[in-house]
């Protein structure tokens, strides 16, 4: 799994709070993993970075070598499917199982990997967007309230 640090400072404040008072945040970052794999996937449906930035279309040349228009979607569709996460009682990771997952969500010239075909622009689905941080803190809200 590749890593992207999607701590913001009002997340990682609360996350510090929890456990210098010795809470056992696993739960809650169970949750919070779980939610964010899901909104994770939501973006491929809705074809948009976590900012709300749609995803640049496709070229014409992966038009033609795929033999479709549909960004980030080969035949299999692997690339929306294969989400996991790690959680621990200090913190949470989620990231696609696929290889080549950073390259499309960072995207790359063919100058930096000379394998491609062509630039490959990033189209982003991992990271956290103000909705996202606001159910972060919802979740670890709800978790005090246990």
């Amino acid at each position: 799994m590749g890593t992207i640090n999607a701590n913001t400072e009002v997340v990682e404040r609360a996350i510090t709070e929890l456990l210098n008072k010795g809470e056992d945040l696993t739960a809650a970052m169970k949750s919070i993993g779980e939610e964010m794999t899901n909104r994770t996937q939501q973006r491929f449906r809705d074809k948009e970075a976590p900012d709300g930035t749609p995803w640049a279309a496709n070229s014409p040349v992966t038009e033609k070598r795929k033999g479709h228009d549909r960004v980030l979607e080969g035949e299999s569709k692997q690339l929306a499917k294969q989400f996991s996460y790690s959680a621990s009682s200090d913190g949470v990771e989620w990231g696609s199982l696929m290889i080549y997952a950073a390259m499309q969500n960072f995207g790359g010239t063919k100058a930096e990997f000379p394998h491609l075909w062509g630039d490959i622009p990033g189209r982003e689905f991992i990271g956290l967007s103000d909705d996202d941080e606001d159910e972060v803190l919802g979740i670890l809200a709800d978790h005090l309230s246990l």
